[in-house]
């Protein structure tokens, strides 16, 4: 596993953001851009909307063989996680438009993917962003006990063949976020006073996700009951559909900080990280397939993942194009820039991964 063996002075780390960040803005202020979407993105929105709900009417409207039913929830998967990745992501970072509403309208998408915007922007904008890869305190690399995704997690014995299973349950995301997650996030995040922003009233948080679970559980259970479906036939459905989305949210977020050449630092005993905010990004976010179009197509720019922990404010779209200067800054100051040339290697090195820190710890 990777260890992180050097640490940067205070004004080292600030040089190299203040050098970084002066140099892309440079790059859309001479070219004259804004750091939003643009119509690349807007014609990706279209698309994956299309992919999501296009299927489901198909579904609702036609009578339609098994095997082809079986194919168009897959599709609608497949459509959940783009929808997600591209539209959803950008929105609640604020880089879907320079408009706020639209922004607010694209966030709110998440309420028919399974999600809540307010959960969502704690656990990914606020923890993750800003505690990435640190044990117990960023919940994407907490996945119960079932899963050890870092070496600072306790060991247990069927840790040893979380490499045999491990992709198995990640189809199981979305489904969690549909049925018990965002009830325990908002409990937890309204009782812990966390918020993105100003913090909700907790009435009204709550009246908000009873309601959206209301509108997505009526669009993707009772509809489809209503118009003929037999209750079998729609668990099977959903179940295909969440599971779809799940492997493939899971294997892109993993890909990105749950692999050998990325940290996973801890604080000192005064609660202080060895380095500040950006430099720690580098250590502990990778990118992967970076001249594959099809995968910075689908995913949103996850691919990219290094330029989007540093500007989580600019739009994916501008990723490939800001990504020679992020490299080449990192470079300069004798920092990491993690990437995998390909999303078949990366999957591999996460696999091996899993291996490793599925080892009983004196082993390892």
């Amino acid at each position: 596993m990777a260890q992180q063996t050097l640490k940067f002075s205070r004004k080292d780390s600030a040089k190299f953001f203040k050098t970084l960040n002066k140099r892309v803005n440079n790059y859309f202020k001479e070219n004259n851009i804004k750091k939003t979407g643009n119509w690349k993105l807007y014609t990706k929105a279209v698309i994956m909307f299309t992919l999501l709900l296009g299927p489901l009417v198909l579904l609702l409207t036609v009578n339609v063989p098994t095997w082809l039913q079986i194919i168009c929830m897959m599709v609608i998967g497949i459509g959940m996680a783009g929808v997600g990745m591209n539209v959803m992501h950008d929105a609640n970072h604020g880089s879907f438009s320079s408009k706020k509403w639209v922004n607010k309208l694209m966030g709110s998408s998440i309420h028919i993917l399974a999600g809540n915007d307010y959960n969502w922007k704690v656990q990914h904008n606020v923890l993750h962003h800003t505690y990435t890869n640190i044990q117990g305190h960023d919940e994407d690399i907490d996945a119960g006990r079932i899963i050890r995704f870092s070496k600072h997690s306790k060991w247990l014995k069927i840790h040893q063949y979380q490499k045999y299973y491990a992709f198995l349950l990640y189809g199981l995301l979305t489904v969690n976020w549909a049925i018990t997650t965002d009830f325990k996030q908002t409990y937890q995040y309204l009782k812990r006073k966390l918020s993105y922003g100003e913090f909700p009233n907790p009435a009204t948080q709550w009246t908000k996700l009873i309601i959206g679970k209301i509108i997505y559980y009526s669009i993707w259970v009772v509809l489809p009951l209503a118009l003929g479906y037999a209750w079998w036939q729609v668990l099977i459905g959903f179940l295909i559909m969440h599971y779809t989305a799940g492997i493939i949210l899971s294997i892109i977020f993993q890909l990105a900080h749950v692999m050998p050449n990325t940290e996973m630092p801890l604080p000192d005993e005064d609660g202080n990280m060895k380095n500040t905010w950006a430099i720690h990004q580098l250590f502990t976010t990778s990118n992967f397939s970076p001249k594959s179009w099809i995968v910075e197509f689908y995913t949103g720019g996850l691919n990219r993942q290094v330029e989007h922990h540093l500007f989580s404010n600019i739009s994916h779209v501008h990723y490939k194009n800001i990504a020679k200067i992020v490299r080449e800054t990192a470079h300069e100051f004798s920092l990491p820039y993690n990437e995998y040339n390909s999303i078949w290697t990366a999957i591999a090195e996460h696999y091996r991964q899993l291996k490793v820190l599925g080892m009983k710890p004196n082993m390892a």
